[in-house]
């Protein structure tokens, strides 16, 4: 089906690095691991998303479940998390709570480049503190673990998108610079001059773009609580030594965004969509969905453009390979292959042997394809002594093993 892909051992090998990374980053902060259905219902995103933004009205997968329930494919893992933790009563106002999640996601757009229907995302989310220094906490986060993979410079920016009425007096003077310009938009820009306005600043159309740098600036519009908070983020990624720019033209393209937002960037690699990860503060979103009044900062980054850019630059991880295939010479040795295996296997060696009946030679050959590390040819006289010839594929060196306790010859050295 366009835009959802087969995966096989090579790029699942690619995404299991990049997530173990992720894992590593976000355990040392003290995140947790939360898995939410893919399915939800619908009222879920039109509640938290937004009604009028692209991903509710263009891009979701809905479904029907069968008491007649909207339901639908989810697009973002935000929404379904907050629910979760409401559910199982995990948010309150008294206590932090940090989770991160992997799971596919799933938009109805357009396929190209690092931009799928069906994609999966490493996402976390840290609720309980409206504090500056947990938005730096979790770009910090984020950053390391963005630098420990080999996908190339990239580049930090921030806005601050201020609380909801600052926003809506931005938003006036947005379609106030914007309305006059209107045939000039794109078709989905003038759709959004209705809709989602703030969606025009985020336009990759040359023209829109370039309108776009002359509008307004929401900073232009934070009252001084907001402009405080933006100042105590900007300080404390200085004085962490992280570099960051600040654009006025970032948005988020969900309605539950407030204060900081950001993004990390590709700078080559990735074309017009160059984003590897981003979020930003969402203060209001647990007690619009139900809860307590819980403010929360989370990002989110998409697997796919992270597994293009690591291969781009180099990326090569070593080639799973079986540690020993079990070669046999007679009938007694195919019949006591089969348990030696099973011997090894529960020690988590990698053990193969040909199931089919063949010559020597020809299990060789199939060792040689599999890329084996070491091979052990076994027949009546091996197992009548006890005694057979370890064979290194790689090296060609040979040593002798006791075939009654061959998980003994094992050392790290071989394993």
């Amino acid at each position: 089906m366009k835009g959802m892909n087969d995966l096989f051992s090579k790029e699942l090998q690619a995404r299991r690095w990049i997530t173990q990374k992720a894992l590593q980053a976000f355990e040392s902060y003290g995140f947790s691991q939360v898995q939410t259905p893919v399915l939800e219902e619908l009222s879920l995103f039109v509640r938290s998303v937004g009604k009028t933004t692209d991903i509710v009205s263009k891009e979701m997968y809905a479904l029907e479940d069968r008491d007649g329930t909207p339901i639908c494919m989810r697009p973002e893992n935000t929404a379904g998390t907050v629910r979760a933790l409401l559910e199982h009563h995990k948010l309150t106002q008294e206590q932090e709570c940090k989770v991160f999640y992997v799971g596919p996601m799933f938009r109805r757009e357009r396929p190209q480049k690092g931009r799928l229907r069906e994609f999966t995302q490493v996402g976390a989310e840290f609720f309980g503190t409206d504090a500056p220094t947990a938005d730096v906490e979790l770009l910090s986060m984020l950053h390391q673990w963005l630098l420990s993979l080999p996908i190339g410079k990239i580049k930090l920016l921030i806005n601050s998108l201020g609380q909801p009425q600052e926003r809506a007096e931005y938003l006036k003077a947005l379609r106030t610079y914007f309305e006059p310009l209107r045939d000039q938009l794109c078709s989905d820009c003038q759709r959004r001059l209705e809709t989602n306005t703030l969606r025009l600043l985020d336009c990759k159309n040359k023209t829109c773009s370039k309108l776009a740098d002359e509008s307004p600036s929401i900073l232009d519009f934070l009252q001084e609580e907001s402009k405080q908070h933006f100042e105590a983020v900007k300080n404390g990624l200085t004085q962490l030594g992280i570099e960051f720019e600040i654009t006025k033209k970032l948005v988020r393209g969900l309605d539950y965004y407030t204060r900081t937002v950001f993004e990390f960037i590709a700078e080559s690699g990735l074309g017009a969509q160059n984003t590897v990860a981003a979020g930003g503060r969402y203060d209001n979103l647990v007690e619009e969905l139900g809860g307590p009044s819980v403010p929360a900062i989370g990002f989110a980054a998409g697997i796919e453009r992270l597994v293009i850019l690591a291969e781009e630059n180099g990326l090569s991880l070593d080639e799973k390979r079986p540690d020993l295939v079990l070669v046999y010479a007679d009938d007694t040795g195919r019949e006591q292959i089969p348990q030696i295996a099973h011997k090894l296997r529960q020690a988590n060696i990698w053990v193969d042997f040909e199931h089919r009946k063949k010559s020597v030679k020809a299990q060789m050959r199939r060792a040689d394809r599999m890329k084996a590390k070491e091979v052990l040819v076994l027949g009546t006289r091996e197992i009548e002594s006890d005694e057979g010839q370890l064979k290194s594929l790689d090296s060609g060196e040979q040593r002798f093993v006791q075939v009654s306790n061959l998980l003994s010859a094992y050392s790290p050295n071989f394993v």
